[in-house]
């Protein structure tokens, strides 16, 4: 554990993560794995972390050659970072080109996550893509080690130097004060690992299951005018959908760019598009969470 005057370095905070990612196989079946969570300020599951671990351990079922191109899951309760995960993967269809794969996540027997992800093998087909907006370069925009890594505050510091990853708000984060929308109500991020990583597209697409979770949500704090340390705030992933387009790298720039269509009923939801630094569309993204403010 690092005390307040010692930061991990990039190579440390990355090798912690991949650490989670690498799941103990329980049991014979080879259907059932056991995973580890990263420390947590308040003592919770990221709800990223355990939805890349059920990615990898339904990867790790499938026959060699396909990679997953979709998942969908559901949050059920929260998840206990002390406790161990026990992963169970059914195998719901191996066809030609595509297996499908139904994840169940639970500590001591109480479900906190449910996932349904898909994989195919490579083929040919249609190539259509929207374009990437126009942003400034990731060199030119504020890290949230820039904008937080100064600060003794646990929160603080598991957001900068705990984290394996550099987080870019274009126009500004929402960290310590509300922020502007851009002028279409959404935000721009730029993110990747703090290290390399190795050539493993299972990894890199588990990793951005896990990287985006961190901010899903911000759309709709940014269109409310509420930041992070808005008192009383209370937010919580519900649901998770993603969608692989193309090969990726989560240790090269990956913009996110985000929108809220709608929030009501203490629950709002995030769409995103993810680009490479190439401005090719890799990944969509929709999440719906919880988010409960105090009223006056």
């Amino acid at each position: 554990m690092n005390d307040a005057t010692t930061s991990p370095t990039p190579d440390d905070t990355l090798a912690a993560l991949l650490a989670v990612l690498d799941l103990a196989p329980a049991g014979d079946s080879g259907l059932d794995f056991t995973a580890h969570s990263l420390p947590k300020p308040d003592g919770r599951v990221f709800g990223g972390q355990v939805i890349a671990q059920a990615l990898i351990a339904a990867g790790r079922t499938v026959p060699d050659g396909r990679l997953p191109h979709s998942l969908h899951g559901y949050f059920l309760r929260p998840g206990d970072v002390a406790t161990p995960i026990d992963l169970s993967v059914e195998q719901l269809r191996d066809g030609r080109s595509f297996s499908a794969r139904r994840v169940h996540a639970a500590q001591e027997g109480a479900a906190i996550l449910s996932m349904i992800a898909s994989f195919q093998e490579r083929q040919d087909g249609i190539e259509l893509t929207e374009p990437m907006p126009s942003v400034p370069d990731p060199e030119d925009v504020e890290s949230a080690m820039d904008r937080m890594g100064h600060m003794d505050h646990p929160v603080a510091r598991f957001w900068t130097h705990e984290s394996a990853f550099d987080v870019r708000h274009v126009g500004g984060s929402i960290y310590l004060g509300p922020g502007e929308p851009n002028a279409d109500g959404g935000q721009q991020v730029w993110m990747r690992t703090r290290a390399p990583l190795p050539d493993d597209q299972l990894v890199h697409r588990a990793l951005l299951a896990h990287a985006c979770d961190q901010i899903m949500l911000e759309p709709i704090l940014r269109r409310a005018g509420l930041s992070w340390l808005t008192p009383g705030l209370s937010v919580s992933s519900l649901d998770h959908a993603m969608w692989w387009h193309r090969d990726l790298r989560v240790d090269d720039w990956l913009l996110f760019d985000q929108r809220s269509p709608s929030a009501q009923g203490g629950r709002g939801l995030g769409a995103t598009r993810v680009f490479d630094r190439n401005g090719v569309l890799v990944a969509s993204i929709a999440q719906e969470g919880m988010i409960r403010v105090p009223q006056d």
